[in-house]
């Protein structure tokens, strides 16, 4: 019988220790030229027009919004972080069509409940759906995502047609991804940083780094001294290998062919993965008759049930498929081997992804003031299979401090990131 691995490695799986990081980095930089001049790339490298280089006054306080999902979210944010007089709301169109009106309404009331407990005049918003940046700070809707159904805010500058309906005002939009990369800044304290990434490993994936603007090719009349925030999309890079599991899942999207690095390594996806291993381990004899019954009839399996099997972790509340199909200690310790390395490598390829940008960032070459890497999401702060944090720390050490003296910083969990972020944004100046 083969081993879990010569069974993955017969598959087209790259062990993690087997990957070839440098050779990868050097991909990821490739794209990310090729975006920031325009070419084609796997990489949108959307340039947002959000610097790092303003200050922040402590003790300021501003009117944000968040909204990115079923719900959105109003409150007042100050710094150092806290967040108060949060309410949460049903997104408009979320159950069922609205118009203009009844849309920009529901956030224009919003800001005016909370307007008086503000000390700064600009309103943040993290408005995290598919949008173009503008010069301005305002984003433009290119189309909506996550069940959202108002088709007649496609194309609007929203930040602007919220104005509106407030009768003026300042407003700074930025996506989830980009309020992440700022809120770091809401840990700076008395540290230095170099420069900032902000990225996100839960459901799905994305970063964002600092680019100077001389290299942003496919713009003109930039400052060349100055620097924005660019907000990758990396989750579409494809310039990787990808195994038959990995193949046999995309053929199983809605989006085949697209956000390839993301479904190696993002909650939505890593569960399919595991059952996709599991199904062609079974026919393939890796475990025993009843149990390979079992998978035959499993139709999908959540990365959440995976990741706790694979860590012999039982959530008190939940039934897991995954004890009752591998009831068989032997299958069991198999199914362990053979799931162990699908978090294995997306740590791994999370470490390589980061390296990319903090290289790429031209910064962190002191360690007195090192490159400050703000993570956010649930795969990458609750994966238990593996210590995920720990895994892309000790490569990120590998790749850049000791081969590059690169340094840099994750700094601790910064809660509600997209809100603070977003504070951030309207707070700089």
């Amino acid at each position: 019988m083969k081993t879990p691995e010569e069974f993955l490695e017969g598959h087209g799986f790259t062990l993690a220790g087997d990957i070839d990081k440098q050779s990868l980095i050097a991909a990821f930089v490739d794209e990310m030229e090729a975006g920031l001049k325009g070419e084609k790339s796997s990489l949108l490298m959307v340039p947002t027009f959000v610097g790092t280089n303003g200050k922040v006054k402590e003790g300021d306080k501003a009117v944000v919004l968040d909204a990115g999902g079923t719900n959105f979210r109003g409150a007042i944010v100050s710094i150092p972080p806290h967040i108060e007089e949060r309410q949460n709301q049903s997104m408009p169109g979320i159950k069922g069509r609205v118009g203009k009106e009844e849309f920009y309404n529901a956030f224009a009331a919003e800001v005016k409940r909370l307007e008086g407990k503000a000390t700064v005049p600009k309103i943040g918003w993290c408005f995290s759906y598919p949008a173009e940046a503008t010069p301005a700070l305002d984003a433009k809707l290119l189309r909506w995502t996550k069940g959202v159904d108002a088709p007649e805010i496609v194309g609007d500058k929203v930040g602007e047609e919220l104005l509106k309906r407030l009768g003026g005002g300042e407003i700074a939009i930025v996506n989830d991804t980009v309020a992440t990369l700022l809120a770091a800044k809401a840990m700076e304290g008395d540290r230095r940083y170099s420069s900032y990434i902000g990225f996100i490993l839960g459901t799905g994936t994305n970063a964002a780094y600092v680019e100077k603007n001389r290299n942003i090719a496919k713009l003109s009349g930039l400052d060349p001294d100055g620097s924005m925030i660019i907000n990758a999309e990396s989750g579409a890079f494809d310039k990787m290998a990808t195994s038959d599991f990995d193949k046999a899942l995309d053929e199983k999207t809605n989006n085949k062919g697209q956000q390839i690095f993301e479904k190696l390594i993002s909650g939505a996806y890593l569960g399919t993965i595991g059952l996709e291993i599991y199904k062609a381990a079974a026919k393939e004899g890796l475990f025993g008759a009843k149990t390979a019954s079992a998978i035959a009839g499993l139709g999908a399996l959540e990365t959440m049930d995976f990741d706790n099997f694979t860590a012999k972790f039982k959530k008190e509340g939940r039934d897991n498929v995954l004890d009752s199909i591998f009831a068989n200690a032997d299958d069991a310790r198999m199914a362990r081997r053979l799931g162990l390395p699908v978090f294995e490598r997306a740590a791994m390829l999370t470490a390589i992804h980061l390296a990319a940008f903090a290289i790429k960032s031209g910064e962190g070459l002191s360690a007195d003031e090192p490159i400050a890497i703000n993570a956010d999401g649930s795969t990458y702060y609750k994966t238990r299979a593996i210590a995920f944090g720990d895994t892309v720390k000790a490569a990120l050490d590998d790749m850049l401090v000791m081969r590059r003296n690169v340094h840099y910083e994750i700094v601790p969990q910064v809660d509600d990131a997209p809100m603070v972020g977003a504070a951030i944004a309207a707070m700089m100046k």
